[in-house]
């Protein structure tokens, strides 16, 4: 579902304690101060220096609704690519069912099948009747899987884990993080260090819940 591909930073630390010891006038010929000097930017909150992590990915089999709000965070410059509804045959697709149909029983799952199979059915007779994919498009609900191929930097995902962790945030984005979390800290152990001192929710950061709806995992601040 998630690939990390190979233009993605491998040793972040190092690297970040690389470019942070050019101003500083050290000594960058050396990756254990390198790593030693990239840690402590990290525990001292100098967040500048993640920008230089570059994170290249392919994000295959979520839904087209999550990747709009995947779409959101766009600090850092990030940029994307999605699969073309223009040019891809959407005849036949997936979609990503949530739970909650599958809990209502089998009369709910059986009616979103008998209304994608229409989908499906009218997209064929479209393209038959000679209809331009990019218009028969318009029928693809947001629930369709879709692939992306997307390039960000290591700040802009820690400032999304704060908010895309919270127990509030959608379902599919909390599942969809965390398997970009486990896809990264499998990459390196340097990543797997990230992963585990960096990505958290936001009550995680702050020591209490800022939202207005609480879960109850953090107290509130006037609390």
């Amino acid at each position: 579902m998630i690939t990390i591909l190979e233009e993605t930073t491998k040793n972040p630390i190092t690297l970040m304690g690389a470019r942070a010891g050019v101003c500083w006038g050290a000594d960058t010929a050396d990756n254990e101060k390198n790593y030693n000097r990239g840690l402590d930017c990290i525990k001292s909150g100098h967040g500048r220096v993640m920008e230089y992590v570059n994170v290249e990915m392919i994000i295959d089999g979520y839904s087209a609704r999550v990747i709009r709000e995947w779409y959101t965070h766009i600090g850092g410059a990030p940029t994307r690519l999605q699969a073309s509804t223009r040019y891809i045959n959407y005849k036949t697709f997936d979609i990503v069912v949530p739970p909650s149909v599958a809990k209502a029983g089998k009369e709910a799952e059986a009616a979103v099948s008998e209304t994608i199979a229409k989908i499906k059915d009218t997209l064929k007779l479209l393209e038959e009747a000679g209809v331009p994919r990019e218009d028969s498009a318009m029928l693809l609900p947001l629930g369709m899987t879709t692939k992306i191929v997307d390039k960000r930097n290591l700040r802009s995902l820690v400032d999304m884990s704060h908010q895309r962790m919270c127990t509030r945030a959608f379902w599919e984005y909390r599942k969809l993080f965390a398997e970009l979390s486990k896809a990264l800290a499998d990459y390196s152990d340097e990543w797997k260090t990230l992963v585990d001192m960096l990505f958290m929710p936001k009550c995680e950061l702050s020591g209490f819940c800022t939202e207005k709806k609480s879960c109850g995992r953090m107290p509130k601040k006037e609390e």
